[in-house]
């Protein structure tokens, strides 16, 4: 990859970084508030949440009859947290691929939150977790992409992982001959 690029990826690095710093900030002064004013904090949140059956009442029709087919995402879900789960159990010790903290893509912290009633919390519950199996299997197969074939695109991605910047440019023999075994071990993890 050329000099420019290169340059530009590791300054948008320090921002992505600079940016996580000013989110954990804000959250421990967020917690340090939460804490001084808890009990108000409480009353105040709870002013905010819709009783069940009123949530029920108010929601459309056609929102209700659709929750079985959203619902129904839990099977694949679930299939796909196994999948990853058992593959990079038995295939990333063999080659050597640090093995992805499922523990670092699925977060649930909406639960204590005053204002949602049940349905919401569920709800929140089913995003958190089909996100985070999603977040899960990218990094594992970006993780496998970046052993068995780290070559980049020919055409513009979309969304690209965060290890696609250190693949190899499409069309580069030389460099992928070169420097394969030493990507293969470059995992930062």
């Amino acid at each position: 990859m050329n000099k420019h690029a290169d340059e530009l990826l590791a300054r948008i690095r320090a921002l992505q970084d600079e940016l996580e710093e000013e989110y954990r900030a804000t959250r421990e002064e967020w917690a340090q508030k939460r804490e001084e004013l808890a009990d108000e904090f409480l009353r105040q949140q709870r002013r905010y949440k819709t009783g069940l059956f009123r949530f029920l009442v108010r929601s459309r029709v056609l929102v209700v009859l659709t929750a079985p087919v959203i619902y129904a995402g839990w099977i694949p879900f679930l299939l796909l947290d196994l999948f990853v789960s058992v593959y990079q159990g038995i295939c990333f010790p063999i080659y050597r691929i640090p093995k992805a903290r499922r523990a670092d893509y699925l977060v649930f912290d909406r639960e204590d939150l005053p204002y949602l009633n049940l349905i919401e919390k569920f709800n929140c519950f089913y995003c958190s977790y089909g996100n985070g199996v999603v977040a899960y299997a990218r990094e594992v197969a970006a993780r496998t992409e970046q052993y068995w074939c780290p070559i980049k695109h020919a055409r513009r991605l979309r969304t690209a992982h965060e290890r696609y910047p250190k693949f190899f440019d499409h069309g580069d023999a030389e460099a992928y001959r070169q420097g394969l075994k030493r990507l293969r071990r470059q995992y930062d993890d």
